[in-house]
C-alpha cells in the first residue's frame, strides 16, 4: 500500500476511534438530563451510563479473533453500520429500557470498531517507525474524542435535547462506510483459529455477574445476591481461563502474559482506567453540582482531561527516542500520581484551579502508557494475530474505565453517604430538594451535600494517586523482558517528521 494512500486511510480510521470515546464521555453530561426525561432510576442510571463499555469489554476479544478470521475491513464495515443505526435509535428512545437495550447493543458494535482500526493500522505500516507514529496518532485520537465529549455535549445541550448526543456519530460513521473500501486495505489471518463458541459464552458469563455484582453493591444492594454474583463470575473466569490455556488457539491468548512488560502494561491499561473514569466522573459532578458551573462551562472546564492524554501521548514516541519505554511509561505514571494528590487537597477559594491542574497533570502522565503500551502489545505478537491482540489491549482500556466507573463510583456513594450520615443518596438529589425547600433550610441541605461530596472527590483522589504510584513501581520491576519467545521489544518510534 503506497504511503500517501495509508496515511489517507489512517485519518480515516480515526474517525471511529474519536466517536466511540466521544460516545462514552459525552452521556456524562447527558445523564442527568436524560435521567430525568425518561424517568429513570439509580439502578438504571447506572447500566445506561456503563453498560455500553462492559459490552465492549465483554466483546471486544471475541471481535478481535473474528476480525482476524472474516477480514478486519469487512467487520469493521460491518459495525460501523450497525452503530449508526443504533445510534439513530438512541436518541429516539422512549424509556429507560429501550436505551439501556440500545446502549447495550452499541457496545457489541463499538467492540468491533476498536480491534479492527488497531489492527488495520498495523498492517497499513509494515515499517516499524511508522507504524508507531500512526498507533500514537492513533491513541491520541482516542482521548481527544473522550476530551471534546462532554465540550460537544454541553454545547447540544444548551440548544437541544439529549438525543442529539447521539446523532454526532451518524455522519461519520456514513463517511466511513461510503470511503473504507476505496482507502483500507482487506486484511485477514490465513492461519486464524477457529473462533470456539464455548470460549465466547464463558467470557460473557464471567463478566456479566461480576458486573451485575458491582452494580448492586454500588447502589447499596443487599450484599446476599450480588456476592454471590461475585462468587459465580469468579468461577466460571476460572474455567474459562483453563479453557484458554488448554486450546491450541485460544480466544485470548493469555500464554502472552509470561511476558513481564506485557503483563505489566494490560495491568497497567487496566487500573489506568479505573483511576481516570473514578476520578472523571467525580470531578463532572463536581464543577456542576459543587461549584455551580452549566453544562457547557463545565464541559470546557473538564476538557483539560482529554487534552492532556492527548498531549502526552503525542509526547510518548518522543520520550522513547531519549529513554527506554518503560522508563517513560514509569516517569508517566509518578507524575500522574501527582494530579491524584492534588484531587486530594481541592476546597475553598482555589478549589477550580486545583481541580484543573489535577486533572491535566493526571491525564497527562498516563500519555506515555496509552501510546507505548500499545504499541507493546500489538508488537508481540506475528501480524496474523494483530486483531486478537489489539482487542487485548482495548479490553483492558474499556473494562478498566468501565470498572473505574462502578468500583470509585461506589466508594465515592459510600463516604458521601457517611458524611451525610445516610440522609443524602446523592449529591444531585440533595440539589434538586435543596431548590424545593425554604432558602434557609435549603442552603443547609445544601451546604451538607457539597461538603460531603468534596470529601468524596479527596478520597477518590487519593485512592487514584496510589494506583499510579503502585503502577509506576510496577512497570520499573516488570521492565526486563522475559525470555518468552512470544514476548518481542516495543516497537522503536520516529521522533522527527520523515
Amino acid at each position: 500500500m503506497r504511503v500517501n494512500r495509508a496515511w489517507l486511510g489512517l485519518a480515516l480510521l480515526m474517525l471511529p476511534t474519536f466517536l466511540v470515546a466521544l460516545d462514552t464521555t459525552a452521556l456524562l453530561l447527558a445523564l442527568p438530563r436524560l435521567s430525568a426525561d425518561l424517568g429513570a432510576s439509580d439502578v438504571e442510571q447506572l447500566w445506561i451510563s456503563d453498560g455500553y463499555g462492559f459490552t465492549v469489554a465483554g466483546l471486544v476479544i471475541t471481535m478481535g479473533t473474528l476480525g482476524d478470521r472474516i477480514g478486519r475491513r469487512r467487520l469493521l464495515m460491518t459495525g460501523a453500520g450497525a452503530f449508526a443505526v443504533l445510534s439513530v435509535v438512541a436518541a429516539f428512545a422512549v424509556d429507560p429500557l429501550m436505551l439501556i437495550v440500545t446502549r447495550a447493543l452499541l457496545g457489541v458494535a463499538g467492540a468491533t470498531l476498536a480491534p479492527s482500526t488497531l489492527a488495520l493500522i498495523t498492517g497499513m505500516f509494515a515499517d516499524d517507525r511508522r507504524r508507531g507514529r500512526a498507533i500514537a496518532i492513533w491513541a491520541t485520537c482516542q482521548f481527544v474524542g473522550g476530551a471534546l465529549g462532554p465540550v460537544l455535549a454541553g454545547v447540544l445541550l444548551q440548544y437541544f435535547w439529549w438525543g442529539s448526543v447521539f446523532l454526532v456519530s451518524v455522519p461519520a460513521m456514513v463517511l466511513l462506510l461510503v470511503a473504507g473500501p476505496v482507502l483500507l486495505p482487506e486484511s485477514r489471518s490465513e492461519r486464524a483459529g477457529r473462533l470456539d463458541p464455548a470460549s465466547v459464552v464463558l467470557s460473557l458469563a464471567a463478566v456479566l455477574p461480576v458486573i451485575y455484582g458491582i452494580k448492586q453493591l454500588a447502589v447499596g444492594s443487599t450484599p446476599l445476591v450480588p456476592g454471590l454474583a461475585l462468587v459465580a463470575g469468579a468461577g466460571v473466569g476460572v474455567v474459562f481461563v483453563r479453557r484458554q490455556l488448554r486450546l491450541e488457539a485460544p480466544l485470548l491468548d493469555l500464554r502472552l502474559l509470561r511476558s513481564r512488560p506485557f503483563t505489566a502494561v494490560l495491568v497497567g491499561l487496566v487500573l489506568a482506567g479505573v483511576a481516570m473514569a473514578g476520578t472523571g466522573l467525580l470531578v463532572t459532578q463536581y464543577l456542576q453540582n459543587v461549584l455551580g458551573h452549566s453544562p457547557a462551562a463545565s464541559a470546557v472546564l473538564f476538557a483539560p482531561m482529554g487534552l492532556g492524554v492527548a498531549a502526552g501521548t503525542l509526547a510518548a514516541p518522543a520520550l522513547a527516542g531519549r529513554m527506554r519505554p518503560t522508563t517513560a511509561i514509569a516517569g508517566g505514571l509518578a507524575l500522574s500520581a501527582v494530579g491524584g494528590l492534588l484531587l486530594a487537597f481541592v476546597g475553598g477559594a482555589h478549589a477550580l484551579p486545583l481541580v484543573i491542574t489535577g486533572i491535566t497533570v493526571l491525564a497527562l502522565g498516563t500519555g506515555p502508557l496509552f501510546a507505548l503500551g500499545t504499541g507493546l502489545v500489538v508488537g508481540s505478537v506475528p501480524p496474523e494475530r494483530a486483531g486478537s491482540a489489539a482487542s487485548m489491549s482495548e479490553t483492558g482500556n474499556y473494562f478498566g474505565g468501565s470498572l473505574g466507573f462502578a468500583l470509585l463510583g461506589a466508594l465515592a456513594a459510600v463516604v458521601y453517604r457517611s458524611r451525610t450520615h445516610g440522609t443524602s443518596d446523592s449529591l444531585a438529589g440533595a440539589v434538586a430538594a435543596g431548590h424545593r425547600l425554604p432558602s434557609g433550610q435549603g442552603a443547609e441541605l445544601l451546604g451538607t451535600a457539597r461538603a460531603a461530596f468534596t470529601a468524596a472527590l479527596h478520597v477518590t483522589g487519593a485512592v487514584a494517586a496510589g494506583i499510579f504510584a503502585c503502577l509506576a513501581v510496577l512497570t520499573l520491576v516488570l521492565s526486563r523482558p522475559s525470555h518468552h519467545p512470544a514476548a518481542a521489544a516495543v516497537p522503536e518510534y520516529e521522533t522527527t517528521a520523515s
